[in-house]
């Protein structure tokens, strides 16, 4: 019976503390959350919080900090209560690792972050009674790369190297080969150095082609730094490609246009091989013309130069076994134009207004045109005055000026005067000389009432020419006459009319007495409107209305006149 008692008071109070662990874990509850610097470089500082928070008060609150060791174990790393903050002895962080604590949470600072450090890191939070909890937070660690992309190249292969990139766990690496092709072979290289850190190494390999002769290389990386992805790019490098020569372009760099004889001929051979071919020049009768890069040179061509020239191309190196030889071919042709012969050939003596024919020939490679020009030659002839036989007659007022003009050609260059016996008051204003022509301006003042008479005359020693000029003047009574003419026409004019007008309205024919107007040969008409009709039967209104008008009308012609409502007298 003891024993059975003993036995079931271990069991009961087994029971009770089990019920008590029960209540006590129902009752208490507490949030943890970790925050912190998730991406740090090797080397740098990183902060980690542990944030937490009880539903009831808690009256023992412990913190402890541990890490997943290489061997998936978890090692603690620091303690701290109430009373107390210990780092703990022995670890790889006993002399990196800071920790400060506050009413709702503690920190964890880790600092010369190493490339081991990328892991795990636990905050276990026990308030007893309270509740426990804990929060797990990764670090990721990134080793800086210094941009180290460097591309190498020979003609088959081109490599590109990565130095230090990423910890173990973030190699995360893009390769990308510009300026390629379909047939290439790509082979990339991951390699880890004693610190932990990666070598990435690419070699693309590739058959190249001629149409890589101007293509430039370059080898882009893309790897993941905190908070971003990063990119570098190598130096770019141009391949050496050789192949062979298949095209020649030959022309001709001067002179530009046509040749003729005496200049200097610059015909330049360019061949598309890489490296560029062996040119050489000849020509029907001269198999090897001298050169000089890949440039002939021809000074004072002559017609004989015309003709043929090839050029041609050998590639040394080639591969193929014939060793093709390429061949351009340009004419030249150098135009020439012999002197001209005139017939005839000695001196001619001409009367004036005798004909002489002449003809200029001269042997030319292409069309000529023949242009007669005078050269130093001295054709002599007598004055002869523009509008000579002309009368020149000018009428001004008494008192004004007058400007006559005295146009002479002649060789040699004849003498211009004027005489003007009756005008005292002139003077020359313009005079123009060349070899054979002479312009004379002279300006004159009228001073009496009467004609006169000026003359230019012009000599030389093969004759002379004369122009005339009269000059009429008016005085301002002439000009007073005519003006009282002109009014006293006017006046009677103005009589006329107004006799008739009287007349008309007297016979009631003149609507009067109301303001209006409409618009004149409306078809339609009121019965207060006028009309008069203009016939070939001679009636007295149309002999009167002629009377008016003074034109004279078609024998048909009908004329409406529309007054706009107004009464007739």
């Amino acid at each position: 019976i003891l024993v059975f008692f003993n036995i079931s008071l271990r069991v009961l109070s087994i029971m009770v503390y089990l019920l008590v662990c029960f209540l006590l874990a129902v009752g208490g509850e507490v949030n943890v959350t970790m925050v912190g610097d998730s991406e740090v470089y090797m080397g740098d500082s990183a902060e980690i919080r542990c944030q937490y928070k009880f539903l009831q008060n808690a009256s023992m609150v412990m913190v402890q900090w541990f890490v997943r060791d290489h061997r998936g174990s978890r090692v603690r790393i620091s303690y701290s209560d109430l009373t107390m903050q210990k780092v703990d002895e022995n670890t790889n962080y006993t002399e990196r690792i800071s920790v400060a604590g506050d009413s709702g949470g503690e920190n964890l600072t880790i600092v010369d972050v190493k490339l081991s450090d990328e892991r795990e890191f636990f905050c276990q939070v026990d308030g007893l009674a309270a509740g426990s909890n804990e929060g797990k937070f990764h670090l990721r660690v990134f080793g800086e790369s210094a941009s180290l992309c460097t591309t190498t190249s020979n003609f088959l292969t081109t490599n590109c190297h990565l130095l230090p990139l990423a910890p173990q766990g973030n190699k995360q690496v893009e390769m990308n080969h510009q300026q390629t092709h379909n047939q290439v072979n790509l082979i990339t290289l991951v390699s880890k150095d004693s610190t932990g850190l990666y070598t990435v190494q690419s070699e693309l390999q590739y058959k190249v082609t001629r149409e890589d002769k101007d293509a430039h290389f370059f080898c882009e990386v893309s790897y993941f730094v905190p908070g971003a992805v990063r990119t570098v790019e190598s130096k770019s490098v141009n391949i050496s490609v050789h192949y062979p020569t298949t095209k020649i372009e030959m022309w001709r760099e001067l002179p530009e246009g046509l040749v003729k004889e005496g200049d200097t001929v610059e015909i330049r051979c360019h061949g598309d091989g890489n490296p560029p071919p062996a040119i050489t020049f000849s020509r029907e009768q001269e198999t090897d013309l001298d050169a000089d890069d890949n440039v002939l040179v021809l000074k004072d061509v002559t017609r004989r130069d015309s003709g043929i020239y090839h050029c041609h191309s050998l590639d040394l190196d080639s591969r193929s076994a014939d060793n093709n030889e390429v061949m351009e071919f340009l004419q030249l042709t150098v135009h020439y134009l012999d002197p001209a012969v005139v017939v005839p050939r000695d001196s001619e003596v001409m009367l004036k207004g005798e004909n002489l024919s002449a003809s200029c020939n001269a042997l030319s490679s292409l069309e000529t045109n023949t242009v007669w020009f005078k050269v130093q030659l001295n054709c002599l002839s007598a004055p002869q005055l523009r509008d000579a036989k002309r009368e020149m007659d000018v009428i001004e007022k008494v008192g004004k000026w007058v400007n006559l003009t005295c146009d002479v050609r002649g060789h040699p260059r004849p003498i211009v005067t004027w005489s003007a016996p009756s005008i005292t008051g002139w003077r020359e204003v313009v005079r123009r000389e060349t070899e054979d022509f002479v312009q004379s301006i002279v300006t004159m003042k009228i001073t009496r009432d009467t004609d006169v008479v000026a003359v230019c005359n012009a000599t030389n020693k093969l004759g002379a020419d004369t122009k005339t000029y009269t000059i009429r003047s008016t005085t301002s009574e002439q000009m007073l006459g005519v003006i009282i003419v002109v009014i006293i026409i006017s006046i009677l004019l103005v009589a006329i009319l107004g006799s008739v007008l009287y007349f008309l309205y007297k016979k009631g024919k003149l609507p009067c007495g109301r303001s209006g107007k409409q618009e004149i040969t409306k078809e339609k008409t009121n019965k207060d409107d006028i009309v008069v009709e203009m016939k070939a039967d001679k009636t007295e209104k149309s002999v009167l209305l002629k009377g008016v008008n003074g034109d004279k009308k078609p024998p048909n012609h009908t004329e409406t006149i529309t007054g706009g409502g107004l009464k007739p007298i």
